[in-house]
């Protein structure tokens, strides 16, 4: 639902009533993943996607009727060997629909789900947590929960079951990620179970690009493509300008590592750094493989990197730091070019974060999707301090 929140936003605000359908659970092979969502108004406007075409008609029909009769259902879509032209999945998955109603009637409903989606419209921090699966009349109730803990709505049920539910969804928010939890009907660990959804709604992740020259200009462009807030950074005032990046968020004119010591970056933080010059390099890189940000990756050929790395292990870089630097950064696409070698910074990137191999799909017997991406995050924790 969170990730067409600024749609939605704007039909609260010009006070429409609609339905979304959100992808609550997945299996095999399914295009989207849970927290995707369609919606569709009173007029029969329709945005967002929750299958990539497979089954967006038959779920279409469910908004409409949840709009006219005002329940929440959930509804399972899959692929029929007996009818591959049936209404499913014909990619192989399944997926668990969740359709839930959002009309003016329904006020203290429609009060959770506004400010959930005001909160992710204007890029705060917050949770969204439904029932997804328990009894029948706790199905779509829904809980908003703040960073700090607090939190609006009600699941219903027992007096502890929102307790026990914000602190699920405060763990996952403080994770950047959206998931399912399982807990007992009364708040306990125990006992009858329901499944919650969490949508997590955070600021988007950050892209430092060290190095204001032509390559960066074309990664700026694709980061912003991904979804990510992009960060020029070059001590090099003369080529740090807004007429040379205007895509970026923001251009720094500061040594890099200076900068890279005074910024915010977390588990989700991306550093390119583009300047194969060792006078910027060498103390940037000391300082960044000591973060844990989620991938490091520096340009230049192959003698360039492994001078580099000779500076860095003089400058007292420890092998486990050293084998977390991306050098030479991107995936062997033959790139020649700006854009080709941003997409291949891009697709390392993207790799990394999602657990691929790189290689092609053709001819390899491995998943399209998934499902337990690598973290850096956790590797840096695991070790301490690497430099």
């Amino acid at each position: 639902m969170l990730d067409i929140a600024e749609e939605l936003h704007r039909w609260v605000v010009q006070g429409r009533d609609f339905a979304v359908a959100t992808v609550v659970a997945v299996g095999g092979s399914a295009p989207r993943q849970p927290g995707a969502a369609l919606a569709v108004d009173s007029e029969g406007t329709a945005i967002g996607s929750v299958s990539g075409g497979c089954v967006e008609g038959a779920v279409y029909e469910l908004c409409r009727q949840a709009l006219e009769d005002g329940v929440t259902v959930l509804e399972r879509f899959g692929y029929s060997d007996d009818d591959a032209f049936a209404v499913g999945l014909t990619c192989g998955g399944i997926i668990d629909i969740l359709v839930t109603p959002v009309r003016r009637t329904d006020t203290a409903a429609r009060g959770v789900f506004a400010d959930a989606l005001s909160m992710s419209a204007r890029g705060q921090a917050a949770a969204l947590a439904r029932i997804t699966d328990g009894p029948a009349d706790l199905l779509g109730r829904a809980l908003l929960v703040h960073p700090d803990g607090s939190y609006e709505g009600g699941l219903g049920g027992h007096p502890e079951l929102d307790r026990t539910a914000a602190c699920e969804a405060r763990a996952l928010l403080d994770a950047g990620r959206t998931g399912t939890a399982v807990i007992g009907a009364d708040g306990a660990r125990c006992g009858q179970p329901l499944t919650l959804l969490v949508e997590s709604s955070v600021p988007p992740p950050r892209m430092i690009v060290f190095g204001a020259i032509d390559f960066a200009s074309a990664l700026v462009r694709v980061g912003k493509f991904l979804g990510y807030h992009v960060t020029v950074c070059d001590a090099r005032p003369v080529f740090a300008t807004r007429q040379r990046f205007l895509e970026a968020d923001e251009i720094i004119a500061a040594w890099p590592h200076r900068y890279l010591a005074s910024t915010e970056v977390d588990g989700r933080t991306v550093l390119c750094v583009l300047t194969h010059d060792a006078k910027f390099d060498v103390p940037l890189l000391e300082l960044a493989l000591t973060l844990p940000v989620a991938y490091i990756g520096a340009m230049g050929s192959r003698r360039t990197h492994e001078d580099r790395n000779r500076r860095l292990r003089e400058a007292g870089v420890a092998e486990p730091a050293l084998a977390r630097l991306r050098s030479p950064i991107g995936l062997d696409l033959g790139a020649r070019t700006p854009e080709e070698t941003a997409l291949s910074i891009a697709a390392e990137i993207v790799a990394d974060r999602r657990g691929g191999s790189g290689i092609s799909l053709t001819g390899a017997h491995t998943a399209i999707h998934h499902d337990a991406p690598r973290t850096r995050v956790g590797l840096v924790a695991a070790m301490g301090s690497v430099a």
